[in-house]
């Protein structure tokens, strides 16, 4: 056989292309859907990224959801998978803060973490605005239910964590993973397996809810019918996922009865949950910066871990 000689450079390219690869398989980003449910196409509608320091800190007029996935690398895999639900008042996303910052953490847990860069509600691109961010969410879980095994996941250990107005995105799957909000052949169920609810928007009721959340996925003057659909502390079933909720006392942006009514109503239908009120720490605190919110992913940590999800 007749031997073929590369020329080095060819030699290092190829290198380098196998090495990307590899990273690329590790941590890639890939586009939600092959075709966008109810889409409208704005070409006035274009996606608004602010980057710092080559990250992205957080994006808006998102016209195409994605999912990040962040695969241990430092620590071995436990078969759990967490999407995550970035906050932003329905009006941005906070990619870096309640993103990628969240997907370190869960990683080194074991956890493979996915961040959805998720649609936010828009006449513009949707006929629908009220579910599209819930379809996104929907077809997020039923992608990593789907694909569990290319990623070494348990399809019984899929969870989600949502922050703030990502919360009630978050809160609403748990409660609303039945609906039919999208044409699918699909029978992989959308119910998240558990839910880390920070700092979350529950509420759509009028004095108890962020109102800039509100008014983004519902309009100005929604209807009572529409209000009571997406609160979804009127919403828990005895089917509804266990919930992990934190939220801090002297929150005044998302008032902490947000999460103590979703808490009561979970106890009332006897699922299983905990809450915990932080003394101080306000809102939009991430994974914690000061006061006694700081300490709230040990708290996470060990309630994974007592229900085998750590």
């Amino acid at each position: 056989m007749k031997a073929i000689f590369y020329p080095k450079s060819f030699i290092l390219l190829t290198l380098f292309t196998l090495t990307f690869c590899q990273l690329q398989a590790q941590n890639q980003t890939i586009p939600l859907w092959s075709k966008i449910p109810d889409e409208i196409i704005s070409s006035d509608y274009q996606e608004k990224q602010t980057i710092k320091d080559g990250i992205l800190q957080s994006t808006s007029f998102v016209t195409i959801p994605t999912l990040s996935i962040f695969i241990p690398k430092d620590v071995k895999p436990n078969h759990t998978a967490v999407i995550i639900f970035p906050g932003g008042g329905y009006s941005h996303l906070s990619m870096d803060k309640e993103g990628t910052k969240v997907a370190s953490w869960l990683n080194s847990l074991g956890i493979t973490a996915f961040v959805l860069k998720y649609r936010l509600p828009s006449d513009l691109i949707m006929k629908n605005k009220n579910i599209g961010p819930l379809q996104d969410a929907q077809e997020a879980i039923r992608y990593v239910r789907e694909n569990a095994a290319k990623w070494n996941i348990d399809n019984n250990k899929i969870g989600t964590i949502g922050f703030s107005a990502g919360g009630h995105l978050a809160s609403t799957l748990a409660t609303h993973y039945n609906d039919k909000t999208y044409e699918s052949d699909s029978k992989i169920s959308a119910r998240p397996d558990f839910s880390l609810l920070i700092y979350p928007v529950i509420s759509m009721e009028n004095g108890i809810t962020h109102k800039g959340s509100q008014t983004s996925l519902l309009g100005n003057n929604p209807s009572q019918i529409l209000i009571d659909s997406f609160s979804n502390d009127k919403k828990v079933t005895s089917q509804t996922p266990p919930t992990f909720l934190i939220h801090a006392t002297d929150d005044t942006a998302v008032l902490p009865e947000n999460s103590i009514n979703y808490y009561l109503a979970l106890k009332k239908n006897n699922v299983t949950s905990e809450l915990h009120l932080y003394e101080n720490g306000g809102h939009g605190f991430g994974l914690g910066v000061k006061d006694t919110s700081k300490n709230w992913t040990k708290d996470c940590e060990e309630w994974l871990k007592s229900h085998g999800y750590y």
